[in-house]
C-alpha cells in the first residue's frame, strides 16, 4: 500500500492550490462521490499539516499524505495520483 503522485499532477496541484514547497497535501475519505474502491465514499483533497501520518509521498516539494484513520479506502492497494493534459484536470487511480 502506497501512494504514487507523478510530477506533472503535483505541478497542477501546486499551479491550481498556489502551493508551495514544504506544504502538505491531504488525502482523505469522503462521504458520497464516486470512489473506485469503496462504494459511497471518495477521495478529497485540501491543504493541511499531518496529525496522525499513514502513507506519504513527496514530489515538487509538496508533500501529499493521508492519515492512518483513513487507510482503509485503499484496501491494501495502490494510490496513483496521475495529470491528464487533453483534460487539463487530475486522475486518481487505486491499482
Amino acid at each position: 500500500m502506497r501512494i504514487v503522485v507523478e510530477q506533472p499532477a503535483a505541478q497542477w496541484y501546486k499551479r491550481e492550490m498556489a502551493l508551495t514547497e514544504g506544504d502538505f497535501l491531504k488525502l482523505f475519505v469522503r462521504l458520497g462521490g464516486s470512489g473506485s474502491v469503496q462504494p459511497g465514499f471518495s477521495l478529497g483533497v485540501t491543504r493541511d499539516t499531518p496529525r496522525n501520518l499513514g502513507l506519504h509521498y513527496s514530489v515538487e516539494g509538496i508533500i501529499f499524505y493521508m492519515e492512518e484513520d483513513n487507510l482503509w479506502y485503499l484496501d491494501n492497494k495502490e494510490l496513483h495520483i496521475s495529470y491528464d493534459e487533453q483534460q487539463d484536470d487530475i486522475r486518481i487511480e487505486i491499482q
